[in-house]
């Protein structure tokens, strides 16, 4: 059910920590990406929030293929603006309420936002929930901990450049959620 992240390619680090259970894309059953999209190098984490509420009985993966169809094609966001069509997916990672990792858009390929930062160089992880509307479960930060400390180790990204969208888009969007974004100082501190 679960696979474990491996070295980036082309990255010999022999002090990896171990990587948490992940849900493959085959696993929960991702269609392709539908843009093709060059490919960019990881230099910073990014964590998001969906900025919905938690769903305690929609499956997991039901969820994920929802929103892999919603983002692959043209729609409209929640306050009515158009929302063109993506690849995929806008994040590489997706942690449920429950704690559970997905692979959501191949870590390659740059993410998409509904805001105006630049999301080349970026892994994005989101929280599934509206923070601080959502409790912020203990599985999910310790998913969300344990995910950015091995990516950050896979990738060489160094603790000062793991950020909240809000960084990047102030003014724009208060993502990932105030709860959220209070963790971000002690997640760069456990990296």
């Amino acid at each position: 059910m679960f696979f474990l992240l491996g070295p980036a390619p082309g990255v010999l680090n022999p002090h990896l920590p171990n990587s948490p259970p992940v849900i493959s894309r085959a696993e929960w059953g991702a269609q392709d990406p539908v843009l093709d999209l060059p490919r960019h190098r990881i230099r910073q984490i990014t964590i998001h929030h969906t900025g919905t509420r938690q769903s305690f009985i929609r499956p997991f993966f039901d969820k994920l293929r929802g929103l892999q169809s919603w983002s692959q094609r043209e729609d409209k966001l929640a306050g009515g603006r158009d929302k063109p069509k993506w690849a995929d997916i806008p994040y590489h990672f997706y942690i449920d309420w429950r704690g559970q990792i997905a692979e959501c858009r191949p870590a390659w390929m740059p993410g998409d936002t509904n805001t105006s930062y630049d999301t080349r160089g970026h892994l994005l992880i989101v929280l599934e929930g509206s923070f601080p509307t959502d409790l912020l479960r203990p599985a999910q930060k310790r998913s969300l901990f344990s995910l950015t400390r091995y990516m950050a180790a896979r990738h060489q990204v160094a603790p000062n450049r793991i950020k909240g969208h809000v960084d990047y888009a102030p003014g724009e969007t208060s993502c990932p959620g105030s709860t959220a974004y209070e963790l971000l100082p002690s997640l760069r501190r456990f990296v």
